[in-house]
């Protein structure tokens, strides 16, 4: 038996007597509705499907490289990422990360944060099975006074124990936290070690000093694809289905579940694509085929002209409306990424003649005096290789501009600020406002921490991105 067969233990698990049931395709399913389910699942499950490809290797799988710790376990990396970690798409390099997976079937877990000093931006993700961002804890959100803060799975019904600032509620069971803590410059990493060995995580009976309740049957944690895999393996189904078995169905997509049930889709069912006929099979790969060709229309259409930008793509169900395309375009573009009040993510994705970039060419983003990007705490630009997204090796180990940098950059005589985008180096004078970049495709992507109002409301616009000769 594989991996991503589901055993019996495994179903009993998710609250199911028995064995899983096969695959039932509804009877009167044509091949070309087969082909419509599958791209609308494909869509609406994407997210979820290369959310847990990260969370399997983060908190599953002890051999892989980028393991950090078992489940309900905090895991800091007091350092920031290089291009050297390449499990997650368009990684930030300003911010140490802490990471916490949640198995919340259990009882809850309860996450205190220390007193971090006013001017140090940090805060606490809360990401869930759908990828939502559902909440946060941090700078923004709850001040940086500390306290102690109860996270608690769909099942839990207690009440709120004394000492809980505050009671967040998750909709699925399984879930993970992104923490962030500023580094001003490399010589603050000490400090940040500190604030970081701050970070508590404990179940609720560990934090009342009372036995701890029976814990929840191990799961049998299903053996994910590869990026490339994602992309037309049927198994994808199969993976889909036994991460829907931890998410209660929200009551805005009950007919959207039952619309998926009818190609066997749903928590705790195989799709066994060896089953299906050639006519069935070729509609669900056709239907995956479709789901990117829609995200291939509304990345060239919507998000590379500006129409929809990064914070349209991130944040709670009710913000997002159900908009599984932008669930999607969110998750392949910069899975993880915060909710636009947290942070906002600009994109140089074209140059100012709206040409693709590229490092056989040569840009600048000037910015004029008085119009750096409007924060409440911090900027950035970071560059990132095409097609992996992932940090860009270089000779000065330099992967992003930010404005911790600022008393190091060269000023205009007009006392703005140009950047120069390249390959190589523009000069020893112009050294310090150099953002190296690949020799190939890139993007850059700009990092608004806290934005202010005049970025949040379109006042402030981005300057463009030049090409120099």
């Amino acid at each position: 038996m594989t991996k991503r067969d589901f055993t019996k233990g495994l179903v009993l698990a998710a609250g199911f007597a028995g064995f899983a049931p096969a695959m039932v395709l509804a009877a009167d399913v044509t091949a070309a509705e087969a082909r419509a389910i599958a791209k609308e699942a494909y869509i609406y499950g994407f997210p979820m499907v290369d959310s847990y490809r990260i969370q399997y290797a983060y908190f599953v799988d002890a051999k892989n490289p980028e393991y950090k710790g078992p489940w309900n376990q905090i895991i800091n990396t007091p350092r920031v990422y290089t291009p050297a970690d390449t499990a997650i798409q368009t990684p930030n390099s300003d911010t140490p990360y802490s990471w916490l997976g949640m198995d919340l079937r259990t009882e809850p877990m309860v996450l205190t944060v220390p007193k971090i000093e006013k001017d140090r931006y940090f805060s606490v993700q809360f990401i869930d099975a759908y990828t939502f961002n559902f909440a946060y804890i941090g700078s923004r959100a709850t001040g940086n006074g500390g306290g102690s803060f109860l996270v608690a799975g769909p099942g839990w019904k207690g009440k709120t124990p004394k000492g809980i600032k505050k009671v967040i509620r998750s909709e699925t069971d399984f879930i993970w936290a992104a923490y962030r803590t500023q580094l001003f410059d490399p010589g603050d990493i000490d400090n940040v070690k500190k604030v970081q060995a701050g970070y508590k995580a404990e179940p609720l009976s560990e934090f009342l000093g009372k036995p701890a309740p029976k814990a929840a049957p191990a799961v049998d944690f299903i053996t994910p694809l590869t990026p490339d895999e994602e992309k037309t393996s049927p198994d994808f189904f199969n993976i889909l289905n036994f991460i829907l078995q931890y998410c209660p169905t929200d009551p805005s997509e009950t007919k959207l579940r039952k619309r998926f049930a009818q190609i066997g889709l749903g928590g705790g069912k195989t799709f066994d694509a060896s089953k299906l006929s050639p006519e069935m099979k070729a509609a669900v790969a056709q239907g995956m085929a479709d789901a990117w060709s829609d995200f291939e229309t509304l990345v060239k259409e919507q998000i590379d002209t500006g129409k929809v930008t990064s914070g349209d793509l991130f944040g709670t169900r009710q913000y997002l409306k159900n908009n599984y395309l932008y669930r999607m375009a969110g998750a392949k573009l910069g899975i993880g990424g915060n909710s636009k009040q947290e942070a906002m993510y600009p994109v140089y994705a074209l140059d100012a003649d709206g040409q693709k970039l590229d490092g056989a060419n040569r840009y600048t983003i000037k910015f004029e005096r008085g119009q750096l990007p409007p924060v409440n705490a911090f900027w950035s630009l970071t560059m990132y290789e095409l097609p992996q997204s992932l940090l860009v090796a270089n000779p000065i180990d330099r992967y992003l501009l930010n404005s911790p940098m600022l008393p190091h950059f060269v000023k205009d005589a007009d006392g703005g600020l140009t950047f120069y985008v390249q390959n190589e180096s523009p000069g020893k004078d112009k050294e310090p406002n150099w953002l190296p970049a690949p020799k190939g495709p890139f993007t850059v992507i700009m990092r608004l921490y806290w934005p202010k109002k005049a970025a949040l409301d379109g006042t402030w616009k981005q300057p463009p991105m030049k090409r120099s000769t």
